[in-house]
């Protein structure tokens, strides 16, 4: 399928988004390798983490047949302010309850994403959103168990400390649904209803759940989103992370891995 030069910058726009939020958390994650709380939280990470990474791979080689650079060299070979994912995937770690907490409302987020994408116009994407369906309901799966035993079946501090990390988190994650100016240009083609529509969804699945943790979710009203990232602006925590990602590549930018 062909696409109008104005149709094809948005598309690029919303794939470079995804693939971005996806590498950069794939990063974080395999952070915990070796220092999960527990064996079982030590291996959930990992795997998350490579799943992340292989959805970046995917995003990243649908960018490249749309003309853009080979994956490899999209995700290592720029600065902070040419990626465009969210404040929310930058920050780090800390403690294990941000990291939850970051990643219950980050894949119950793209969980979301990917469904409203299963029957997007541009069929490659939509294949992708149906094949990764099954590894997002796992993520969701993991994070939700956690973030309800921890908040609503374990101590008082643990409660405390979840209920302090969605208070943290939320704002960061609100900054997910940043509006892009192709906003219009994406749901006319049909190719992504916008991100308005996704955090609708989004609200209305982590809600019951948070109630089933007994957390009390921040008022989206009340709280300012971490905008910037789609355009560039990112957080001081970017730049070192791409240049530690990238050391390797950038010191034998020729040679053959």
């Amino acid at each position: 399928m062909s696409y109008a030069p104005e149709v094809l910058q948005a598309l690029k726009d919303l794939l470079y988004r995804m693939a971005d939020d996806a590498l950069v958390l794939g990063h974080r994650h395999s952070e915990w390798t070796g220092l999960g709380p527990i064996l079982e939280e030590d291996i959930a990470f990992s795997s998350i983490a490579q799943d992340k990474l292989g959805h970046a791979y995917a995003l990243y080689q649908l960018l490249h047949r749309l003309g853009e650079p080979e994956p490899d060299r999209i995700a290592f070979f720029r600065d902070a302010p040419e990626f465009r994912c969210c404040h929310l995937v930058e920050y780090p770690n800390g403690g294990y309850d941000f990291s939850l907490m970051r990643h219950f409302l980050f894949d119950i987020a793209e969980q979301w994403r990917y469904h409203l994408l299963e029957h997007s116009s541009y069929e490659p994407l939509a294949q992708l959103a149906r094949k990764v369906r099954g590894e997002l309901k796992y993520h969701v799966l993991h994070a939700t168990q956690w973030v309800v035993h921890l908040g609503a079946k374990g101590t008082e501090e643990s409660h405390q400390r979840m209920q302090h990390a969605l208070e943290q988190v939320f704002p960061l994650a609100l900054g997910i649904f940043e509006p892009s100016p192709y906003e219009e240009i994406l749901a006319d083609a049909g190719i992504f209803p916008g991100e308005r529509v996704l955090q609708e969804r989004w609200l209305e699945a982590i809600r019951p759940i948070l109630q089933q943790a007994q957390l009390q979710m921040p008022d989206p009203a009340t709280v300012t989103p971490a905008y910037g990232g789609r355009r560039g602006i990112h957080t001081e925590y970017l730049q070192p992370l791409l240049d530690e990602m990238g050391e390797v590549i950038r010191s034998e930018p020729e040679a053959e891995w």
